[in-house]
């Protein structure tokens, strides 16, 4: 299972959320690509960014610090946030985005399907649950779709990855969601990659001892830009 470090762009900065309030806001580095260069140096295995600012108002706005990024490293890179048209889809993997993750529009049956004829393996499904249904909108909004029954959907559909964050504990530091991704891993087939509320490597070690197969690695940000272990520890 790997450890996967986060980039979250805003602004072109590198920065971390508290649960997804765009007010909450703290700024780790105004240097995202020495950021990435740092993680792979410590040992990632695959980068995950969110483009905050296109996950906030549908556009995105800092391709060209993801095109520099992809150029600056040599692990994959997968990128979310603001991926809502086809165009904004081929601009990514154009810039040498490895994985695009679709959330928001990804509750739209048959763009998710021409995602997936076009891209295949490419196209990841984020789900981003609170309280059991899912968040859109850069979180800004909650729909009445429950989060497990969408992920068994998008599954079906022939999604072979998705990424689950819990809303609630994303930049808390207490724990990620453990009955839920528990649930989740025993009901898809596809790779499931967990995110949000990691705060030890006790926590990571936690969710190893799940013991799903498919449960592939899990995106960890604030406990590491706050030093709660560094990820060659965790490697």
């Amino acid at each position: 299972m790997f450890v996967i470090p986060a980039i979250d762009l805003k602004d072109g900065k590198c920065v971390r959320l508290r649960q997804g309030k765009k007010e909450e806001v703290t700024v780790y580095s105004n240097d995202p690509v020495a950021m990435a260069q740092h993680w792979e140096s410590e040992g990632a295995h695959v980068i995950h960014v969110v483009d905050l600012d296109g996950a906030f108002t549908g556009q995105q706005a800092n391709l060209g610090w993801i095109a520099k990024i992809c150029a600056c490293v040599k692990c994959p890179v997968q990128l979310g946030g603001g991926l809502r048209s086809r165009e904004t889809v081929k601009k990514a993997l154009g810039c040498g985005v490895a994985r695009i993750v679709l959330g928001t529009k990804a509750l739209s049956e048959p763009f998710l399907s021409q995602m997936l004829v076009e891209f295949g393996p490419q196209v990841v499904v984020g789900i981003d649950a609170k309280s059991g249904k899912v968040a859109i909108e850069g979180w800004t909004q909650e729909s009445s779709l429950d989060a497990f029954e969408f992920a068994r959907k998008v599954s079906a559909m022939g999604a072979t990855r998705v990424v689950f964050t819990d809303v609630q504990t994303d930049g808390m530091l207490s724990g990620p969601p453990l009955a839920s991704l528990d649930r989740l891993c025993a009901s898809v087939p596809c790779s499931v990659i967990a995110s949000g509320g990691v705060g030890s490597i006790q926590d990571v070690q936690v969710l190893k001892n799940l013991g799903h197969p498919n449960l592939e690695g899990v995106i960890v940000g604030k406990a590491l830009y706050e030093k709660k272990f560094t990820l060659t520890d965790v490697v």
